[in-house]
């Protein structure tokens, strides 16, 4: 009975019965919807499916920064400039002889050269650092709601633990990266929205009424892809007052990105109104006395909404790698705002290379992110087309 709902008839069985007259029974692929289809076809595609996943965590982790991270991320330490990453333990017996599952690390103790001044840390074996998960630690607010618990960190909220590394103030590189995720995730979502408007109304006036509006929606995007792209931020971001608040700033940025984003999407959703305007179903509805925005709205946009989230999806790493570029070369976003971009500026000069690689860790979030939103876009789009 499980197979029945599982598995579709097969080709051979339906021309078997079609041949012997008997009628083909409707099958769960024949009267499923297109979206049911779709989720089909997208499950099937597992490196698609779990980067879904990973997207999804990383949205999670962005909108709980505070509690995951286990620092402000503005606090620093003077005593421990680029202090390296303290490994993590996991033993089955605790510090009074219990049995359980106890994590720990160590302190970290710095001694400087005299004739050279260059620091090193060793790990001081008798100094324990116990850790442990929804750890205290000061009181902060997260989405409106005071907290004074993270979700893993040091019994002792007090000691010094860095996961991965201090940076040059002696501020943890974990906590930055994760609140950098915040700012860099929804620029990327942020901008593909405005993008997403601007390409279907731009794009779908262009298609629909042809002529003299498509000529100059047409010639206004080349235009625009004519700049080259860098020369065109950094003048945009130039146009940026520096006395702006960091909010206004990171409003600016999303702004700039979604302008220069929008042409892709504007000629892909140009293409497809060109060819669905002269379809039967768009005749009916004009001679039914449809406006002609209730035409293009609720008959041609819904028509190729899944060709839309599929190019959305794959159109939100170019706009995470833009804020990156952006902020890495200084004309995007600045501090104190925390971003992937802004981190990775720690990380330009040969001594961050050779003595404090650590500070790279924001760069592979945005190698991991921008991968999984990439192999996620790619399912989608094969899934937007389930009968291929």
């Amino acid at each position: 009975m499980s197979r029945a709902r599982t598995d579709p008839a097969t080709a051979e069985q339906a021309a078997a019965s079609a041949a012997l007259g008997a009628p083909v029974a409707p099958t769960r692929v024949h009267v499923a919807g297109q979206w049911r289809l779709m989720w089909w076809k997208f499950r099937k595609h597992r490196l698609a499916l779990w980067s879904g996943v990973l997207v999804l965590l990383i949205y999670v982790v962005a909108l709980f920064a505070p509690f995951v991270a286990p620092k402000d991320p503005n606090d620093y330490a003077s005593a421990y400039l680029y202090a390296p990453p303290m490994p993590v333990e996991v033993s089955l017996r605790g510090p009074q002889g219990e049995f359980g599952l106890f994590f720990k690390s160590y302190e970290l103790t710095a001694t400087t050269d005299p004739l050279t001044l260059e620091k090193t840390y060793v790990i001081n074996r008798d100094a324990l650092v116990p850790l442990g998960f929804f750890a205290p630690t000061e009181p902060y607010s997260m989405l409106g709601l005071p907290m004074n618990r993270v979700l893993f960190g040091p019994v002792n909220y007090e000691q010094p633990f860095y996961l991965l590394g201090a940076d040059r103030l002696g501020r943890d590189v974990y906590s930055r990266v994760i609140h950098g995720t915040r700012v860099s995730m929804t620029v990327g979502l942020v901008g593909v929205l405005i993008s997403l408007v601007l390409g279907i109304v731009l794009g779908g006036i262009s298609g629909y009424f042809g002529g003299f509006v498509d000529d100059a929606v047409q010639r206004t995007i080349e235009f625009l892809k004519s700049i080259p792209t860098i020369p065109l931020w950094m003048g945009l971001a130039a146009a940026i007052p520096t006395v702006w608040s960091p909010i206004a700033v990171y409003f600016m940025v999303t702004v700039i990105l979604s302008l220069v984003g929008w042409t892709g999407l504007a000629r892909e959703v140009r293409g497809r109104f060109m060819a669905l305007k002269s379809e039967d179903f768009v005749t009916a509805a004009r001679l039914d006395g449809c406006s002609e925005m209730r035409i293009v709205l609720r008959h041609m946009v819904p028509s190729f909404a899944s060709h839309i989230i599929a190019t959305l999806t794959l159109a939100i790493p170019t706009m995470i790698l833009a804020e990156t570029a952006l902020s890495f070369l200084g004309i995007g976003l600045r501090p104190p705002v925390v971003s992937w971009g802004v981190l990775l500026q720690e990380a330009q000069n040969i001594r961050t290379i050779a003595t404090a690689p650590w500070l790279f860790a924001p760069g592979v979030a945005v190698v991991v992110s921008v991968l999984a939103l990439n192999f996620l876009g790619d399912g989608l789009r094969d899934a937007a087309d389930p009968y291929a």
